[in-house]
């Protein structure tokens, strides 16, 4: 079992910052793929930003290109999710995903809330 804990998420104005952390409690080095997820009341989870372990492939939802932005530090076993310019709609609870192939790991949840 691989043990993801996030931090990071909270409540934001409308054209601010955040910065979302998930530190696996394995290397991630041997991780297949890595990526954010989110899911606003009543909709279904979708998928944020995502990338292969060896970074050749980065994804991100149409909402979010250019304003988001997925990394990752090997040696702190952590990715994180760089949200700027914030907007209400992106109201969710955010989480991370570590895909060993072996084993699906996902964070425990952040709520991230952007006033207007």
């Amino acid at each position: 079992q691989v043990q993801l804990v996030e931090s990071g998420g909270g409540l934001v104005q409308s054209g601010g910052s955040l910065r979302l952390s998930c530190a696996a409690s394995r290397s991630i080095l041997s991780a297949k793929a890595m990526g954010w997820y989110r899911q606003a009341p009543g909709l279904q989870r979708e998928l944020v930003a995502h990338f292969t372990s060896g970074g050749s492939t980065i994804y991100y939802a149409g909402s979010v290109k250019g304003r988001f932005t997925i990394s990752r530090d090997n040696a702190k076993n952590t990715v994180y999710l760089q949200m700027n310019s914030l907007k209400p709609e992106d109201t969710a609870v955010y989480y991370c995903n570590v895909n060993y192939g072996w084993h699906d790991a996902w964070g425990q949840g952040s709520q991230v809330t952007v006033s207007s």
